[in-house]
């Protein structure tokens, strides 16, 4: 019993933090549509965003990549970018909390494809 009541407390201790993480993040809202994203560029400051895409209107799976660059050389995935899912027509799914330095990123779906737009970060 003792050993229930730990778990128990330890599962909503680990739920109210990943929902306290959620609630300090921005959420940005993305459409992706055949062959390319709605927004083609983004401006943010350093900080923690959960990025939420739409699939509208494509006829099979999509997903969200978001990847630095440097030197004009695209970096590693960020894992916390990805989508929980692959996304289907009408559908929406979201990131987990990612958290951006100053810089530039870029994101796309290696799925749909769609090419590879900026997310320029910056004060």
């Amino acid at each position: 019993m003792k050993r229930s009541l730990i778990i128990a407390a330890l599962l909503i201790g680990f739920s109210a933090i990943g929902f306290a993480q959620q609630k300090e993040a921005t959420v940005i809202k993305l459409d992706q549509t055949p062959g390319e994203f709605v927004t083609k560029e983004l401006t943010l400051k350093p900080g923690k965003y959960i990025f939420e895409v739409t699939n509208k209107g494509v006829d099979h799976e999509v997903g969200f990549v978001i990847a630095p660059v440097k030197d004009g050389k695209e970096g590693d995935h960020i894992k916390a970018g990805y989508l929980s899912k692959a996304i289907k027509d009408g559908e929406k799914g979201s990131s987990k909390v990612v958290n951006l330095a100053a810089g530039t990123y870029n994101y796309f779906c290696p799925l749909n494809p769609t090419p590879h737009y900026k997310i320029v970060v910056k004060e």
